[in-house]
């Protein structure tokens, strides 16, 4: 699970480092600036492949997560994550900073040199018409994921597709209800 939790955040990692250059660069710029500062979202995320899956989330800012799979909830709060599992609760430590990392700029800034950001034109999601780009980036790993972005100046989706033991896994993962109010994510009791 932790490997899930870490492939969510990693994902919102890409968009944020993925759209730091060319191909209406500040438009890009500006839609980074508003997900960063977003106080709340939610993402529901599809993995394809021989273990397709969906996961909800839900983010508040400035450190709590709460994610909702097939095996039973996590909620990060901070440096503790709580996992329920088959309705038993356990309180689990995790490492200083392990998600925090993801919504630093300096730790973002350093992937900027080897990525490159291609437009390819508008395209409807939803209906709605969003600006599509292709995001390709050599480090931490080789990457390529293409990420619309909405009218509003806010990410709504990245499809990724990604090897996994030798098999192609694609991965959508669709934002909304930013700076939703009714978002919220308590400890659980």
């Amino acid at each position: 699970m932790r490997n899930l939790t870490s492939l969510i955040v990693s994902t919102s990692a890409l968009l944020l480092i993925g759209s730091a250059h060319a191909g209406g660069k500040d438009e890009i710029k500006a839609a980074i600036g508003k997900f960063s500062a977003a106080r709340s979202y939610h993402v529901s995320m599809r993995q394809s492949g021989q273990q397709a899956m969906t996961t909800e989330a839900d983010f508040v800012a400035p450190d709590r997560f709460r994610m909702t799979m097939p095996m039973g909830t996590q909620i990060i709060i901070g440096d503790t994550m709580y996992m329920d599992m088959q309705g038993r609760t356990m309180k689990v430590p995790m490492p200083k900073g392990t998600l925090t990392q993801w919504r630093d700029p300096a730790n973002i800034a350093k992937y900027e040199a080897t990525m490159a950001v291609k437009a390819l034109g508008i395209e409807l999601l939803d209906g709605k018409p969003a600006k599509k780009y292709r995001v390709s980036n050599t480090q931490p790993q080789p990457s390529t994921s293409t990420m619309w972005i909405g009218g509003n100046g806010y990410p709504l989706q990245i499809k990724v597709d990604s090897k996994v033991m030798d098999k192609v896994v694609g991965t959508t993962i669709r934002y909304s209800r930013f700076n939703d109010p009714s978002i919220r994510i308590d400890p659980p009791k």
